[in-house]
């Protein structure tokens, strides 16, 4: 008895192991956010979008859907950092958690108002992606402003819309969905194209946002440079 006794706490302690080195992480990092030290680093990302887009903390990207939003940040949820939702009522989260996001760390601000800039950099201190969807447009001295606190806070920022001198945009420019007969049937896959800007020429990746197995993909493997594409 007292043997089993004894290689029951030690599984048990091999077991806590894990969270506890995650919480001294979570711990290591709010510190860095509490001191502003200005770092950069890249977050997971979920794997079919790896080879498309990666975010970087200090760093602010712009996409015209809830769908991309949603995508862009389940590889940092799954990788155990907190996200933040602000200004976004109709970003439903049982989507969020359909693309991944874990909504245990998930924190969500529905309906800001005029505040929105000041909840969105206030979370900074404790979410490292934050999602906005900004009620009025926004000037590029806020988007400086915020820019220069993404750098101290070790966060990265996602806008659901227009955002000045961004990092990277985003945007569905085709999109069809499976599943549907006539007149009848269950949506099971959305086959999109996204346009990418980010430093170079603009690029169109085929994307399933979601495939049919509900995972991020990319359609295949072919990037086409927008020029050739509205040549062909």
């Amino acid at each position: 008895m007292l043997e089993c006794m004894f290689d029951y706490k030690r599984v048990s302690l091999r077991e806590q192991l894990p969270t506890r080195q995650r919480r001294i992480h979570e711990l290591q990092q709010r510190v860095q956010r509490m001191q502003g030290a200005a770092v950069s680093r890249t977050l997971e990302s979920l794997p079919g979008l790896s080879g498309v887009i990666q975010l970087r903390t200090g760093e602010a990207y712009a996409v015209d859907s809830p769908s991309l939003a949603m995508a862009l940040v389940a590889g940092a949820s799954q990788a155990g950092e907190w996200i933040a939702i602000v200004g976004a009522p109709d970003l439903g989260l049982e989507a969020a958690a359909g693309f991944g996001i874990d909504l245990e760390r998930t924190v969500v601000v529905p309906r800001p108002g005029e505040l929105w800039l000041s909840v969105t950099a206030g979370l900074l201190d404790v979410a490292t992606v934050v999602i906005v969807k900004p009620p009025v447009p926004v000037s590029a001295q806020q988007a400086e402003r915020l820019k220069s606190r993404l750098r101290t806070k070790d966060a990265a920022l996602v806008c659901w819309g227009d955002w000045p001198r961004s990092d990277a945009t985003l945007a569905i420019t085709e999109s069809s969905w499976l599943g549907l007969g006539r007149g009848h049937g269950r949506l099971t896959a959305r086959r999109v194209v996204v346009s990418v800007r980010q430093g170079g020429p603009v690029r169109r990746v085929p994307l399933w946002l979601p495939g049919p197995d509900q995972q991020v993909a990319e359609r295949d493997h072919t990037v086409v440079p927008l020029a050739v594409a509205q040549a062909g």
